[in-house]
């Protein structure tokens, strides 16, 4: 009798079942080659092009020309509409027929006027599903559909690899366009193989269960034959029995959900992110209907909105699986915006727009903060998303770190305030894995909090440029559901996940601070002149609605102007994608970003001019307005007389308007040329001299009798070093570039006196930065100001290239301190460990200051995020030169301003914070009657407390809200003082909705508050109008 021989061979076993399903080798005969079977071409196909993104009813009605398979089209970002004549033979009735469309780009199938599946290759999405079983009045009807297909990949068109610029003369094709049949019972037999193989290979010779799957599949090919589909029968047996073996209690759990992560913009422009929502939502919706166990998570309202827009079909079907529970909105937030650089305010509302959003397109609100490829996380979003109604939240970027590993996959996350969320970093250290077997074991290995949370998420899909999840993946999770070897796989939603985490919480540990990505820190700096629009659109945003929300009660005449402000600010919160704010985009993204900001300042304008007409009539004479809670002693360029300009020295009052009267300085500016041509101004407050290259050889504090500049060099020293990252070019910035520096010293024209009057002067200069690029720079000093100004303008053309501005002063401490939203944190100025060196550059808003006991320098800025101070040297970092994605990133010419500011006593005792604010936001002028009386209309105190809002509530007119916060970093209770008749005052949350157990207690002094460290207070205000 004969025995068929045991073969241990390992690798001859693995190779032989991984030949018998390759694409590639054997096809002819193995069990890939027949995963297709009969064909038969299209009746016909044509084709249209257009320049622009055209509807599906403007596509349908134009002049179709015949298109022949294998032919060129394009350019880049144009569109190609396809017509299909489709007429299935009778002969396949009872079979399974596709549309197989394999091409280059990106395509929606049409049908009968809907969106119905996207199809790419680069998704693994080919073909589309005319029948499951082809019935005989199928057979007998012809059919048309139509293919809309974008000019783009997936990652859009870079010239020789992904970040490069886009080429934007690239070709594009169909390469089949046809009609088979598919053959399932292959496919469901091909999967079988696969994770089996897959099995095999995860586990290793060290595991038996590798083995038990080796030997399986290896009498799978036995018993198989690919001509013979009545043999699938036994070897689907034989896999099934594998798959079937259980697990014990104790072993992991992976809940995997859907995902399809769509970047609003980066490698492509806004437009085309939104046929990517539609291409992906539609075939994610087409796997609900076959899979009702299939659920899949999806952020950014602003994504929902452009699909209700573009297919308002699709919105309903999601509407529809929203109530099902299959189709889970997640985040709660506008984008998923950048975690450093939008200001605080702008982080609520993120918030605040996302949660109405999907409150009032799906009934509900996200529990959750989904933020899986931002660049970093601000100490404040825990308190922000607790003060949104989000305890939980998601990412995975810190697993880019460069430098350190982060030791934690569930924690506690502890923002500044002491706030806590519950965060999960996915093990598997992505959001787009494919449902295969090694992304499971990936995730159970690299668990770090194992013992402590025997939970985690698999997230699967294509993402970034969307595509999103496939029947394969399904279909490879439905196999293992609880397969011993594996962790066990529950198909599940971000509300079970987390809700199994707490459960099992008593052992996590607790990070507290921010979460630093130790990648990407040139993101800064990248395209300033997006980081200028975001902080000036910012401002005015906050000035329209405080001089909006005053002129409320001073003209009853006057409407809110809330539906243009939202517009606006839905604008701006587009703008902070984690794509777009950093400058890690094409320059296409670029300059949509910037003609959104014109929108905001060309409307904006026009509606604070509409506020300030409203609080103050119009007369012969000007007014200021002050949009800060504090008075402010300012000098301002005013118009004396048609055509005639001139200085004044301007007191305003907090929050409020006056007429300008001018006022004398207590010291006038003196501006001195001295004997070697150096220049010597001093205003009473600090002296400084300007050497002829423009640096400052002293900054003395007159009032303390302390120099701040050491003795061996000088302040304002711009320098500039080689820039090469080791990939991402407008991402990274290395270490390694600081041993490339070069100090800017060639003079085109020296300092020079431009101004000497009693309320300012001011000194010029010109340096050569190299033979294309160069900076002019007018130095400022202000009677009765504590800080100087220097006004910049670089005309910029290089390539790889760093330029910052160095400031040794002669401070010494461990840390140093940069303001970030709502508040401040510390970071070493010593690299004593891999934590401390890995930071050589980091982020802060409106200034950073490095202080002993008792004195201290604060750098101030108006459009600037990237520092560093190591040691004694307080550096900002003002232009960058990537190449890619954008070939002409930050070329032209800049204009900013950034100011030194010495100061006695600490930080928070000298003003900096208020100096800052200040200089971002700047007095405005309105006509007015000379006889206008000054009005305050909100006043904090103590100073250490900051009124950051003032707006008209959401749901409640005659109501205003008012947001204020604790700057300092200590407990204290604090009085809001209003001129307005304040009726009641209630505590809210930054959603706006009323603790109802909180009154504010409204005395005629004012309203008291209390304040923890850091603390965010949100104040509902119902005035008598």
């Amino acid at each position: 009798m004969y025995h068929q021989p045991v073969l241990k061979n390992r690798r001859s076993l693995l190779e032989r079942a991984e030949k018998f399903v390759s694409d590639i080798y054997f096809t002819d005969c193995n069990l890939r080659g027949r995963l297709y079977g009969e064909s038969h071409p299209l009746e016909s196909l044509s084709s249209i092009m257009s320049c622009k993104r055209i509807t599906f009813s403007e596509a349908q009605t134009q002049n179709f020309s015949p298109y022949k398979v294998g032919d060129k089209f394009g350019p880049t970002w144009w569109t190609c509409w396809f017509k299909a004549a489709l007429k299935i033979p009778s002969s396949w009735r009872g079979k399974e027929v596709h549309l197989l469309w394999e091409s280059d780009g990106e395509a929606m199938v049409w049908r009968d006027g809907q969106a119905v599946q996207g199809l790419t290759k680069e998704g693994e999405k080919t073909s589309y599903i005319l029948s499951d079983c082809l019935t005989e009045e199928e057979a007998a009807n012809s059919v048309s559909v139509y293919v809309e297909l974008a000019c783009n990949g997936f990652f859009g068109a870079g010239q020789g690899s992904m970040i490069a610029a886009p080429d934007p003369n690239r070709n594009f094709s169909v390469q089949k366009a046809e009609l088979v049949v598919f053959n399932r019972n292959v496919r469901e037999l091909l999967t079988d193989f696969e994770m089996l193989i897959d099995i095999v290979k995860e586990l290793g010779e060290s595991e038996q269960r590798s083995f038990q799957a080796l030997f399986t599949v290896n009498e799978m090919v036995n018993v198989s034959n690919p001509a013979d589909p009545s043999s699938f029968t036994k070897a689907r047996a034989l896999a099934h029995k594998f798959f079937s073996q259980r697990n014990g209690q104790s072993q992991h759990t992976v809940h995997a959900m859907g995902h399809c992560h769509i970047d609003s913009a980066w490698l492509w422009p806004y437009e085309e992110s939104i046929r990517k929502c539609g291409r992906s939502w539609v075939t994610a919706i087409r796997l609900m209907e076959k899979n009702p166990q299939f659920v899949f998570t999806c952020s950014q309202a602003q994504q929902f909105d452009w699909v209700k827009s573009w297919y308002p079909g699709l919105f309903s079907e999601i509407q529809h699986y929203v109530k099902t529970g299959q189709f889970v909105p997640v985040g709660g937030t506008w984008v998923e915006m950048d975690g450093n650089l939008p200001s605080g305010e702008s982080m609520v509302r993120q918030f605040l727009e996302g949660q109405r959003y999907f409150e009032q397109e799906f009934g509900k609100r996200c529990k959750e903060f989904w933020l899986p490829d931002t660049f970093g996380y601000s100490a404040q979003l825990p308190q922000i998303m607790r003060g949104c109604g989000i305890s939980n939240f998601l990412t995975q970027k810190l697993s880019w770190n460069l430098v350190n590993t982060f030791p934690h996959s569930t924690f506690f996350w502890e923002g500044l305030d002491g706030s806590q969320v519950l965060t999960h970093f996915p093990p598997g250290n992505s959001y787009e894995m494919m449902g295969k077997v090694q992304d499971l074991v990936k995730t159970v290995k690299q668990n770090k909090d194992k013992g402590r949370a025997n939970h985690s998420a698999v997230l699967f899909g294509f993402g970034d440029g969307g595509g999103g999840p496939t029947q394969l993946m399904l279909d490879r999770l439905g196999r293992v559901r609880d397969t011993d070897g594996l962790p066990k796989v529950h198909m599940s939603s971000p509300d079970e996940l987390f809700s199994q985490l707490w459960a099992d919480s008593d052992l996590l540990c607790t990070w507290n601070g921010e979460l630093f990505l130790e990648l990407h820190n040139g993101t800064y700096t990248t395209q300033a002149q997006i980081k200028r629009g975001n902080r000036q659109c910012e401002a005015l945003l906050h000035d329209i609605e405080v001089a909006s929300s005053l002129a409320l009660y001073q003209d009853k005449t006057f409407q809110y102007p809330a539906v243009e402000l939202r517009k606006l600010w839905r604008l701006l919160l587009l703008n902070q994608f984690h794509d777009v704010i950093p400058g890690s985009c094409i320059e296409m993204v670029v300059e949509d970003a910037l003609g959104y900001y014109e929108d905001i300042n060309r409307t904006g304008a026009a509606l604070l001019e509409n506020s300030l007409s409203a609080l103050v009539s119009k007369g012969n004479a000007t007014a200021v307005f002050n949009s800060l809670p504090w008075e402010r002693l300012e000098v301002l360029q005013i118009q004396e007389a048609p055509g005639k300009h001139g200085l004044a020295l301007v007191r305003a009052p907090s929050i409020g308007v006056a007429a300008i009267q001018g006022t004398k300085p207590v010291t006038p500016v003196c501006v001195t040329v001295q004997a070697d041509d150096s220049v010597l101004m001093e205003n009473g407050i600090v002296r400084t001299v300007v050497n002829k290259d423009g640096t400052l050889t002293s900054l003395h504090l007159i009032t303390a009798n302390r120099e701040a500049m050491t003795d061996d060099c000088s302040g304002n020293q711009f320098v500039i070093f080689d820039d090469v990252p080791l990939y991402w070019d407008a991402w990274d910035v290395m270490d390694y570039h600081l041993q490339t520096r070069k100090a800017v010293v060639d003079v085109l024209q020296p300092a020079h006196v431009l101004s000497s009057h009693e309320l300012r002067g001011s000194v010029r200069f010109t340096l050569r930065i190299s033979d294309k690029s160069t900076v002019t720079q007018e130095i400022v000093m202000d009677a009765m100001c504590p800080y100087i100004k220097f006004n910049t303008q670089v005309n910029w053309a290089e390539s790889h290239k760093f330029l910052k501005v160095e400031f040794p002063v002669r401070v010494r401490s461990p840390n140093a301190t940069y303001e970030i939203q709502f508040g401040h944190l510390q970071r070493p100025t010593h690299r004593n460990t891999s934590w401390d060196w890995a930071r050589f550059e980091v982020w802060g808003h409106k200034w950073a200051d490095l202080s002993e006991h008792n004195f201290g320098v604060a750098l101030l800025n108006d459009c600037k995020y990237g520092y560093s101070v190591h040691k004694n040297t307080m550096t900002l970092s003002l232009l960058r030169a990537p190449k890619a994605p954008d070939a002409n990133a930050d070329m032209g010419t800049h204009r900013f301003t950034y100011a030194v500011m010495p100061h006695a006593g600490s930080f928070q005792d000298a003003g900096v914070i208020q100096c800052a604010y200040n200089l971002n936001f700047p007095l405005r002028l309105t006509p007015c009657f000379p006889e206008t009386a000054p009005r305050s209309a909100f006043s904090v105190s103590p100073a250490g407390v900051i009124l950051e809002t003032v707006k008209q509530a959401e749901d409640r007119k005659g109501a205003l809200v008012v947001r204020l916060y604790e700057a300092h970093g200590g407990g204290v209770m604090a009085t809001l003082s209003s001129t307005l008749s304040v009726k009641e005052a209630w505590h809210c949350d930054l959603l706006e909705q009323i603790d109802t157990a909180q009154p504010a207690h409204v005395t005629a002094d004012g309203i008291t508050l209390n304040f923890s460290p850091f603390q965010v207070r949100s104040v509902l205000l119902v005035v008598d109008a």
